[in-house]
């Protein structure tokens, strides 16, 4: 029977920053962008029983919890402590397949003979954490996947709970909005059909089932609710995409203003992309109107690409297939069909271009890390000032919550999204 771990850091981004800052531990700490359209990243668990958490507004989070200390998201930081809590786990395992910076499935069938079941080894990568890194995590261990990371969550902070072999069982009276990919309006309709536990959704028959989630997603929840999930743990898998996305605070009227917004997010997208060592086939913009209804376009591209210009050229072309007569209160951009692949090492129409373009986005990259994000900036933008500031040719709207994203194959393949709810 294989033994399959699910490693989920305990509100990670909260906890590193009273990590690094003393006088914030024990006290609420909300990370996110702190003006009026902000959102909340991560939520400390001193700040949550007042009903403040992720991906919550900052201003209702605040309103819940106004004593609670906003601190702006550190994602170079992050990244660093996420680095070191994966080596930890390479230590045990090298199948460890991470789901975003602060979880990750390890296969360890084949560790036991070393360190002990999986029990075990959950234990001792807990305790390595708390002892090196001064943090904690929570632990599920079961026979599958699926189990593993349902039990990760069951006793947060600092749990480790065991699945026993009869996965079934374990999972038959939890709510049914356990299950990954059931969220509101899911869960709506299945309690309206009567059905309320993972039990309910593993038994209740296929066809009604398909008649309320659609016969492919249905068939899958239906088979994870009764135990069955053979997926393999996959080392080193790459993500799906890279994005970054903002949230003005004054809403976006007219082209120019969200031109300038997708070239910030282009350079972001683009640092990420070097960081990385990727390029990208394609690329999506995202726009949420004021009334909260959302627009996606994507565009494939001939070659593979890593920098600002090629992005920004790709996500501007693609603002002629949006309404534009509408407020604007979000844009993203995001690269996707990722690959390890440069235009120089493909048949590149204009491989010196594409190289020149390469070495000065690498050097921007590293200027911006060495000054903590601030360094150089592109001339458009220092002509039209800061994106969201009003000024000659500068259009309307201010920052509001940063977001950067990397979806990894793992978390699509669970339709769980990428909640910091930990």
């Amino acid at each position: 029977m294989r033994h399959i771990l699910h490693i989920d850091m305990d509100a990670f981004f909260a906890s590193v920053e009273q990590l690094d800052d003393p006088s914030l531990r024990g006290r609420p700490v909300l990370v996110g962008g702190a003006s009026r359209r902000g959102v909340v990243a991560a939520a400390s668990y001193e700040a949550r029983p007042s009903g403040a958490r992720s991906a919550m507004p900052m201003a209702e989070a605040l309103r819940r919890c106004p004593q609670a200390i906003v601190v702006p998201p550190r994602h170079a930081r992050y990244a660093e402590v996420s680095a070191q809590v994966f080596a930890i786990f390479r230590r045990f395992t090298p199948l460890v397949e991470g789901l975003s910076l602060d979880e990750a499935f390890l296969d360890v069938t084949a560790s036991r003979a070393l360190f002990g079941d999986g029990a075990a080894i959950a234990a001792q990568i807990k305790r390595a954490i708390q002892g090196e890194l001064g943090l904690t995590a929570s632990a599920g261990v079961a026979p599958c996947k699926f189990a593993a990371k349902i039990a990760s969550d069951l006793r947060k902070p600092d749990g480790l709970v065991v699945v026993p072999d009869d996965v079934a069982a374990f999972l038959a009276p939890l709510p049914l909005e356990r299950m990954w990919g059931v969220g509101p309006r899911a869960a709506e309709r299945l309690r309206a059909a009567g059905l309320a536990t993972i039990g309910d959704l593993a038994r209740c028959p296929a066809p009604r089932l398909a008649e309320l989630l659609g016969p492919a997603w249905g068939e899958h929840v239906r088979l994870l609710a009764a135990g069955v999930d053979d997926r393999a743990v996959v080392p080193g898998r790459v993500a799906e995409s890279i994005g970054a996305e903002e949230t003005v605070e004054e809403d976006l009227r007219g082209r120019e203003p969200i031109e300038q917004w997708l070239l910030e997010l282009s350079g972001r997208v683009a640092r990420r992309l070097l960081k990385a060592g990727l390029s990208c086939r394609a690329v999506a913009v995202k726009l949420k109107y004021s009334d909260f209804t959302r627009s996606t376009r994507q565009t494939k591209l001939p070659e593979p690409v890593a920098d600002t210009d090629s992005i920004y050229a790709c996500a501007r072309g693609l603002l002629s297939r949006f309404d534009l007569s509408r407020p604007v209160r979000l844009v993203g951009v995001a690269a996707g069909d990722l690959t390890g692949e440069t235009a120089n090492s493909t048949l590149s129409l204009f491989p010196v271009a594409s190289e020149r373009r390469r070495r000065l986005e690498g050097v921007v990259a590293e200027v911006a890390e060495r000054f903590g994000g601030k360094g150089l900036t592109r001339a458009t933008l220092l002509e039209r000032g800061p994106p969201g500031q009003r000024g000659p040719g500068a259009g309307s709207g201010g920052r509001g919550g940063a977001r950067e994203s990397e979806r990894g194959g793992a978390r699509e393949s669970e339709r769980g999204g990428a909640r910091e709810k930990k």
